[in-house]
């Protein structure tokens, strides 16, 4: 079929990208569903500061590239020896395809899965093949979900089955930011009743974070970022303490005094390896430090290394927010409908295909928190 999409073309094209225009919206070709897969008519899809990461090239990945990966649709089509999926059930995508039966799979890791992430790398579905076709040329797909189009075709180890009355746009941000941010809170660092949380960066993923770990009944529970009007909102989300990372501010110290000698758990969230070292210096003895932020892969983070030892200091990666989609998304969804997670906070704008590119300027500015593309 025929479909409008977002293909991007060439990496590290200068801001503000209204101008320099690096998503084309073009029409393109999309093949049937191979055996495996499924054909999804996309609903809503998030834009996401990772998204942002590969347009600025600060996240290599093969080009050219039909972007979006948080994103929710509606099965339109279903490919050979599918199991669990019908035309018409409302799926939420995964942007890791877990394969099921690699290592990290069988151990319960699917965010892990090899051959999910040597397709992500590829640019390719699960199966190692491409749907997508311009002018006689292939084009790569984006973490297996390409959902900055009107449809896509996915791994069906790529889709969870979500209640479909959770508005679109809500829907949507499930995908990346909620699943990355509660599950870093609830998997990764797995936060108890009454034990502090430092979260460091309020982008949708952080925010995602703060609600995440005030429904895990943290406290005292810090938000940190360079942008007041970020903090206000953490304030109304629940944050006990607001900390402006303002030129010449000890970010550090007033996170240890917030928290009475430094977090228990420290959450990094902007993928910069300065703020990481400050967020690892706000946590206390004992505590752990998770990172989900992903910086540029040529950068270094540089830590005392006896402070391991004599702390008993722990320092971890989070990526997915170590979550199994098909059963934490779910269960995330629940607790939004129960009134536990606000995530509809989280979404500022609502926007249409045509304007991605003024729309990533927003979030490369700090002016959005999330911005959804609504389809239909």
């Amino acid at each position: 079929m025929k479909v409008r999409a977002a293909v991007l073309r060439q990496m590290g094209l200068p801001a503000p990208y209204a101008q320099s225009r690096p998503l084309v919206i073009d029409t393109i070709e999309l093949a049937a569903p191979g055996a495996g897969e499924l054909c999804v008519k996309v609903l809503a899809a998030g834009l996401c500061h990772s998204d942002l990461s590969v347009i600025d090239g600060s996240r290599p990945r093969v080009m050219p590239m039909v972007m979006g990966h948080e994103a929710v649709g509606e099965i339109v089509e279903v490919g050979a020896d599918v199991q669990d999926f019908a035309v018409g059930d409302r799926v939420v995508f995964s942007f890791v395809p877990g394969c099921g039966h690699c290592l990290p799979c069988a151990g319960g890791r699917p965010a892990l899965c090899e051959p999910g992430a040597k397709a992500n790398t590829n640019g390719t579905l699960l199966s190692g093949e491409r749907r997508w076709q311009q002018q006689g040329s292939d084009l790569n797909h984006h973490l297996g979900v390409s959902a900055f189009a009107e449809h896509t075709v996915v791994s069906a180890r790529s889709a969870v089955k979500i209640d479909p009355e959770v508005p679109p746009q809500i829907a949507a941000l499930f995908g990346c930011a909620v699943m990355t941010g509660v599950g870093a809170v609830v998997n990764t660092a797995r936060v108890a009743p009454g034990e502090s949380v430092a979260v460091f960066g309020l982008g949708g993923v952080g925010l995602a974070a703060l609600i995440g770990a005030r429904a895990a009944g943290a406290y005292p529970l810090v938000a940190v970022d360079v942008l007041p009007q970020k903090l206000a909102l953490a304030a109304e989300l629940g944050a006990t303490h607001c900390v402006l990372a303002e030129p010449g501010a000890d970010v550090v110290a007033q996170v240890r005094e917030a928290t009475h000698g430094g977090a228990l758990h420290a959450i990094e969230t902007v993928g910069s390896e300065a703020v990481l070292a400050q967020a690892y210096a706000a946590t206390r003895r004992g505590g752990t430090t998770v990172t989900v932020g992903l910086p540029h892969p040529s950068r270094q983070f540089s830590i005392s290394a006896v402070s391991l030892v004599a702390e008993e200091r722990t320092v971890k990666g989070s990526y997915m927010g170590s979550c199994v989609p098909a059963r934490d998304i779910p269960r995330f969804v629940g607790l939004y409908r129960a009134g536990r997670l606000p995530v509809d906070r989280l979404l500022t704008h609502e926007i249409a295909l045509d304007e991605l590119n003024e729309a990533f300027d927003r979030l490369a500015s700090g002016a959005a928190v999330r911005q959804v593309i609504r389809f239909g």
